[in-house]
């Protein structure tokens, strides 16, 4: 039997109704860090370590956010991470 109740809805309602919609953004945001984060430092062939430093953290901090899936992660890591990354941080309620 197929469940029609969401036929027709997007996946965003549909998230929302299961209540995971704020849960899978925060994933799907972090993933983007990440992602992006491993790109820049493959580009310019930096450390773990390296990076840590340069950033004034630990190499556990930097593995945690190279973790697609650990969404702890701190305002102020994430400045850090922008800055390195050439870009700025925008931040909104909706």
């Amino acid at each position: 039997m197929i469940d029609k109740k969401h036929i027709g809805s997007n996946f965003d309602s549909f998230l929302e109704e299961e209540d995971i919609l704020q849960e899978s953004e925060a994933v799907v945001l972090k993933r983007v860090i990440a992602y992006a984060l491993e790109e820049k430092m493959k580009a310019d062939k930096i450390s773990v370590n390296r990076l840590a430093r340069e950033l004034e953290t630990s190499r556990t901090a930097i593995c945690r956010i190279l973790d697609p899936n650990n969404t702890s992660i701190t305002l102020n890591t994430i400045e850090k991470v922008a800055k390195y990354l050439g870009k700025k941080i925008v931040l909104s309620f909706a």
